[in-house]
């Protein structure tokens, strides 16, 4: 079933029914769309599309669009290679009349010279997908995708967009949630007119953030939610003069953004769930050793695994965060796991899912989930044991730590070799992600702070 489509009317919606995806010169005809974001992301999220006329839809269904890849960001070309083509992806034909009428979404696949390129986020998420396809086995993901609304002033500072969202506690406050009804509703109704399933739009842990949930999928088709959710968010903040943004700390004094991931591993056709335990559960929290091995896997490799869900400088004063104007930073620095206990990396809420908290909204949703499958294979293959989990206000001395900066994660992934190899099974890409990773780090390290200034200036 086309779970991403959205006609104007049942009988339509109905005609596109069925097991293979329709064409997507039929689903643009279908739908009256008249242009088209050929959309893709590189390696830091950032989305990239050219805007195709309906007219030549033929030419980008035969994967004549073409990109010069270096221009388009981190995405493994140098200014002489040949062009990224957009291959697009016609299950995830997204109409965005919300936006602009007429105008549609559609995620592609970039290849080059004919082939999948592998330094691709969406080509690395397949490829991750078709491993668990060999064993027999589907993921399927949930993601709690959170942000702020802000102002930038003239100066450059940030501001809360809503003036009196200004609280110590405003999590889950009705005024500031009413106080942003236009902008929460819209962005609602129109993940609800796309089946996504919006579930609940809440005022989260610091003033002015919010986060809005919708039904978790298969694995590829939540990393293009959330892929296309921000771009939503953007663009409609952008329409009520404010910013939304992701990144993981805009505020010293306020609790970052996460992007939290409930996983779940199902059999081949996505029927029977492989996480709840059969038989006897020797850890206690009703999950299968399936479940216990991959869980284990993630806890093994936490540190390198942390270069994906965590990838940017920024992310670490999230994660080394200290205290917060509410009290609490919703953000773990050690790789432990408990049962319905937010305070570690891993949440087991319940015998279906695991919740993973360690990302935070600056994380590539391909990567961060095809890194995990591969650190959680790795754990099944070697039928890993995770121990017994930790009991509520517990900190367990023997959880490895998580990197304190975004260069100790880089090294963490250079020395795991089963994370170096978690894209697209190429040391060759793991590779050139850390070293791109590490020169931002030295970039932002290389520059001279106002905290440097009031600091040192006359110190001696």
């Amino acid at each position: 079933m086309m779970t991403a489509l959205v006609s104007d009317s049942a009988e339509d919606l109905a005609a596109f029914e069925h097991d293979a995806p329709a064409p997507l010169a039929e689903l643009v005809a279908a739908h009256g769309t008249r242009f088209i974001l050929a959309t893709f992301v590189d390696m830091n999220g950032k989305p990239c599309a050219k805007l195709v006329p309906a007219a030549a839809v033929a030419e980008l269904e035969a994967g004549k669009l073409g990109f010069a890849g270096y221009a388009a960001g981190l995405v493994g070309q140098n200014p002489q290679d040949s062009d990224l083509c957009a291959v697009p992806d016609p299950a995830s034909f997204t109409p965005l009349d919300a936006v602009r009428p007429g105008l549609a979404l559609v995620h592609c696949d970039p290849h080059v010279d004919g082939k999948p390129w592998p330094f691709a986020p969406r080509v690395i998420l397949k490829q991750a997908l078709a491993r668990l396809a060999e064993l027999n086995m589907t993921a399927k993901v949930g993601a709690e995708v959170e942000y702020y609304l802000v102002t930038k002033g003239d100066d450059g500072a940030l501001a809360t967009a809503d003036a009196k969202d200004d609280g110590a506690h405003p999590c889950y406050d009705a005024r500031g949630v009413t106080r942003m009804y236009e902008h929460l509703t819209e962005v609602s109704d129109v993940m609800n007119n796309l089946g996504w399933g919006n579930y609940a739009n809440d005022h989260e842990d610091g003033a002015g953030q919010f986060e809005q949930n919708f039904d978790y999928a298969d694995a590829l088709i939540t990393a293009d939610r959330v892929v296309t959710l921000r771009y939503l968010l953007n663009i409609f903040a952008e329409q009520r003069d404010m910013v939304a943004t992701f990144m993981p700390k805009p505020f010293t004094h306020r609790t970052g953004n996460g992007l939290h991931f409930h996983l779940s591993l199902w059999d081949g056709v996505g029927k029977d769930e492989l996480f709840p335990a059969t038989g006897e559960d020797h850890r206690g929290l009703g999950l299968s050793g399936t479940a216990y091995s991959f869980l284990a896997g993630i806890l093994d490799h936490a540190p390198a695994l942390q270069a994906f869900l965590a990838p940017t400088v920024n992310s670490y004063k999230r994660t080394g965060a200290t205290t917060t104007e509410s009290g609490a930073t919703w953000s773990t620095n050690k790789a432990s796991y408990g049962g319905n206990d937010r305070t570690h990396m891993i949440r087991v809420p319940d015998t279906h899912r695991i919740e993973l908290r360690s990302g935070d909204g600056s994380a590539n949703p391909y990567l961060a989930i095809a890194a995990v499958i591969s650190a959680g294979l790795d754990g099944m293959e070697h039928q890993l044991d995770p121990g017994a989990p930790c009991v509520p206000g517990e900190r367990r001395a023997d959880a490895a730590i998580l990197p304190p900066t975004l260069l100790h994660a880089v090294q963490a992934l250079r020395d795991d070799p089963v994370m170096l190899s978690a894209l697209c099974g190429s040391e060759e890409v793991g590779r050139y992600y850390a070293a791109a990773k590490e020169t931002e780090f030295f970039q932002w390290h290389n520059q001279v702070t106002d905290w440097e200034i009031a600091q040192y200036l006359t110190a001696i």
